[in-house]
């Protein structure tokens, strides 16, 4: 994903491919995707939306409801479900940094196993790139490093192995 806004977008569309959704449910299920500590505001939200809305890729429609007002509903269309698709079999070195792989993983049923590969094999490779700059400054810590750093790095590099042995299964797995 080159942006944020088309990092949301393929989101959305993966979201709106699944099912119609009104805002809130939207941006409740962004949230278990993003998780917790990354809030996806309403202002961010609705204008990209909107963008949506203008180029054709989803439809919006008024549903009523018993005990409230009406809500929009928000739908894919055929172009939307084929720029979802496009997305889906584009693979970029965006693809396998910390948020693209993140919503690339969310929405991986619809991604094709060549596709697969070729995100979780990025990824491995960038985290080992990672793995070895974090070694390289533990190893040349220079004396009288804040030890909180130094914690910070060793916990980093510890995390980045643990999800380089994860990304070796998964691999393995999808090459079957």
């Amino acid at each position: 994903m080159r942006s944020r806004s088309e990092t949301l977008e393929f989101a959305l569309l993966g979201l709106l491919a699944q099912s119609p959704l009104h805002g809130y449910e939207l941006r409740k299920r962004m949230i278990s995707i993003y998780g917790p500590f990354r809030v996806l505001s309403f202002s961010v939200l609705y204008p990209q939306l909107r963008r949506m809305l203008d180029a054709g890729l989803i439809e919006e429609s008024l549903v009523a409801s018993t005990t409230r007002r009406a809500r929009i509903v928000y739908a894919i269309t055929e172009k939307g479900s084929a720029r979802f698709e496009s997305l889906t079999d584009t693979v970029t070195p965006d693809t396998w940094e910390d948020e693209g792989f993140e919503i690339r993983f969310a929405f991986f049923s619809p991604t094709s196993t060549k596709n697969r590969v070729r995100i979780l094999e990025g990824r491995h490779r960038r985290l080992k790139e990672k793995a070895e700059l974090l070694r390289g400054e533990l190893e040349k810590s220079p004396v009288g490093i804040d030890r909180y750093l130094e914690e910070w790095r060793r916990h980093s590099l510890e995390s980045a192995e643990r999800e380089i042995a994860w990304l070796e299964d998964m691999i393995k797995t999808e090459r079957k």
